[in-house]
């Protein structure tokens, strides 16, 4: 059978194996599920945590980004991903954890922190890729939903700005790397610019990414004034993103 990828359409880390799938060519079937219904599926799945991505590879379960990606080059070795150098491997392993523990959630913190006062245009996003009435279910429980999302995250003031700061931090050590030179490890692209990208690919909003994102005037003020300030720093990935990101993942 097709290789299946398991999903939250909105997550950024699911877009890193989106992303690794069409740069390796690999054919595969999309399950979009919807947050808070996908625990079931999902435990089913992997016997254990409910968090998303995981691929179902011809019964081979695999579940998490960075052990997702192992797998893709282990089993797909075209268009590599991880280097073959072993120096350069470490490093790129390296900037991919630490993307993963900071950007990633930082960037969700902080995204969701603002975003979650607009229900109407939040909703769009965690459903998107799902029958069309789980919009409906979403807006009528969307009072509980804020309150698991916030303490499941815990999101709040304070870690939301201490998120920004993270982001800030990150992006201004990518840009002057990216400023540099083409690629964050080595001569070509890897899992370390991919991660990056992907991470803060919601910052950006490609295209590619299968989510109807909002209009400038419907997102929230205080992520609008800081895209404004730091699209500089965000354009060094965006670049990165249009250059290597292949495929169409449009909705």
């Amino acid at each position: 059978m097709a290789l299946k990828l398991y999903q939250f359409a909105i997550s950024h880390y699911c877009e890193k194996v989106r992303w690794a799938l069409d740069y390796k060519g690999i054919n595969h079937e999309t399950v979009n599920l919807l947050p808070g219904q996908h625990i079931k599926t999902i435990r089913r799945l992997t016997g254990r945590e409910s968090s998303v991505p995981v691929i179902d590879h011809n019964g081979q379960v695999v579940q998490g980004s960075a052990r997702i990606l192992d797998y893709l080059d282990d089993t797909f070795p075209e268009h590599p991903l991880t280097p073959d150098d072993p120096v350069e491997r470490e490093q790129a392993l390296a900037w991919e954890r630490r993307l993963d523990e900071e950007a990633g959630p930082a960037i969700r913190c902080y995204s969701y922190h603002h975003f979650l006062k607009r229900p109407k245009v939040v909703v769009p996003m965690l459903a998107a890729g799902t029958p069309f009435y789980n919009r409906i279910l979403l807006s009528l429980a969307f009072s509980r939903v804020d309150e698991v999302m916030r303490n499941w995250m815990k999101i709040n003031e304070k870690t939301a700005e201490q998120s920004r700061l993270t982001m800030e931090g990150l992006l201004a050590e990518l840009e002057q790397i990216y400023g540099s030179r083409s690629f964050l490890v080595g001569d070509r692209f890897s899992r370390a610019d991919l991660t990056a990208a992907a991470l803060f690919a919601p910052m950006f909003q490609p295209a590619q990414y299968p989510v109807p994102w909002p209009k400038a005037k419907r997102i929230p003020k205080d992520i609008q004034a800081w895209l404004d300030q730091w699209q500089p720093q965000l354009a060094a990935l965006e670049a990165v993103y249009r250059d290597h990101r292949g495929g169409d993942a449009s909705p």
